[in-house]
């Protein structure tokens, strides 16, 4: 253990002092974008509401609109037969008038007859009389249809089952999504934690050992990350594969293969990692546990070349076009930001920390694309592979003068800590084990050894 006389020198100007009001300030930053977006929110739902209420009302006046044009046809329907069965009704019943008419002038007929006419005038008529009653006698039984007809209206069953059945108009649910406010949170007990941060001055990479590849010599592999458990994942363009290595350099198993070939790598989440294809202009989510692919996102005339996530989102640089995309991984939602200039980058606790290959310059944007600082060097030639320590030290391999350097993480000093004399030889990708301190850097020429350093 170091004395504590040790670890209390130069506190106050150490690193952990502006990280960690760095980390304050990013904190003071997350709860004021909480509050905007839980602001926003509010203003959100309001207007769902008065959507969800013109949603309620118009189906309303579609139902009464509906049920009204129903019932005037109902209605037009029982006035027309109505009015038919009245006309019938109404005819018989001048008919039956008629003839009781005739039947009354026909009993005052009997009356004269009997009072004034002779033995055989009465005979004759009593004999015409019975004849004309037996005619309207049997016209009679056979006559006028004089069966009650009642009006009776029968209820559809749909529309009578809507008492019954329909209890609600609808069902109001509140569903749940990830929000998108990207939190950057501070450093895991960082205040437990008075030990001084070391300097750029005091980053002295150790060697520890080479990548124990499977077939001996290696070739093609072009990019590489870490994983949660320490293993390291490498990936092959000569073999187009996904490869997976314990951090002592042990090779583990082939995770999959590829079609296209791959252009870089990055962890995602659990046991996902994505890989972009250049050419192909598409980056897929492998499971590794599964060795399979589980997700494809295709981007037309996109030239997909660096890849990073944080778990929610995925940010992929697009050189040819200077921009980068950023896609959200649970609707794919995407967001361009215009403008940028890189090739690989690495996103970090909102920020997206990239390298720029033909303009020898590392930059580091916010994730809205807002740039926070850019930063150029002599050893920086040709700048590759991005990686950060758990200190945010920035870690970038850069091809042609054959370096790691490191810069620090307001972009305003820098200091290579590993060159040829270290074994580094056109330094194409680096990863670093934020647990264990271990690097891993990877040469873009054949034959030579990816190489392992203790921090």
């Amino acid at each position: 253990m170091k004395p504590l006389s040790d670890i209390l020198k130069q506190v106050k100007t150490s690193a952990a002092v502006r990280l960690l009001e760095k980390d304050v300030k990013d904190l003071k930053e997350n709860f004021n974008d909480i509050m905007e977006y839980l602001r926003k929110r509010i203003s959100t739902n309001a207007n769902q509401k008065t959507e969800v209420i013109q949603s309620i009302r118009s189906m309303r006046k579609s139902i009464d609109d509906h049920l009204n044009k129903i019932e005037q046809q109902l209605l037009i329907d029982l006035e027309t037969k109505h009015s038919k069965l009245k006309s019938e009704m109404e005819t018989l019943l001048r008919e039956v008038d008629k003839r009781v008419k005739q039947i009354r002038k026909l009993l005052n007929e009997f009356s004269n007859m009997t009072k004034y006419a002779t033995e055989l005038q009465t005979y004759v008529g009593l004999t015409e009389i019975e004849k004309i009653t037996s005619i309207e006698a049997e016209d009679i039984k056979r006559g006028p249809n004089l069966k009650e007809r009642n009006f009776h209206m029968t209820t559809s069953p749909t529309l009578a089952s809507i008492l019954r059945d329909v209890e609600l108009c609808g069902e109001i649910t509140v569903d749940t999504r990830p929000c998108n406010v990207l939190a950057n949170a501070g450093r895991a007990d960082q205040a437990q934690y008075l030990v001084p941060i070391p300097t750029i001055d005091q980053i002295k990479p150790s060697f520890s050992n080479t990548l124990k590849v499977p077939e001996g010599k290696q070739r093609g592999v072009v990019e590489c990350c870490i994983l949660t458990d320490g293993n390291f994942l490498t990936l092959d363009q000569v073999h187009m594969g996904l490869l997976m290595f314990r951090n002592d350099g042990t090779f583990i198993r082939y995770i999959v293969s590829f079609k296209e070939e791959p252009t870089s790598v990055c962890f995602v989440k659990d046991d996902t990692v994505a890989v972009s294809f250049y050419i192909a202009c598409e980056v897929v989510l492998v499971d590794i546990g599964k060795s399979q692919i589980d997700r494809r996102f295709e981007f037309p005339t996109v030239l997909c070349s660096g890849v990073s996530s944080d778990g929610q989102v995925l940010v992929i640089s697009n050189p040819l076009d200077e921009n980068i995309i950023v896609m959200n991984l649970l609707d794919e939602s995407k967001q361009i930001l215009k403008g940028i200039y890189v090739h690989r980058l690495s996103l970090v606790k909102g920020n997206i920390y990239c390298t720029s290959f033909f303009d020898n310059t590392i930059s580091c944007y916010q994730l809205c694309g807002e740039l926070l600082w850019k930063f150029k060097h002599q050893d920086i030639d040709q700048p590759r592979g991005i990686a950060l320590d758990k200190h945010g030290f920035i870690y970038v391999a850069c091809r042609k003068s054959n370096k790691i350097v490191v810069v620090a993480s307001d972009g305003k000093s820098s200091r290579t800590v590993l060159n040829q004399d270290s074994g580094i030889k056109t330094p194409q990708a680096i990863a670093i084990d934020v647990k264990s301190g271990i690097v891993l850097v990877l040469s873009q020429t054949d034959g030579v050894d990816s190489l392992l350093f203790k921090l």
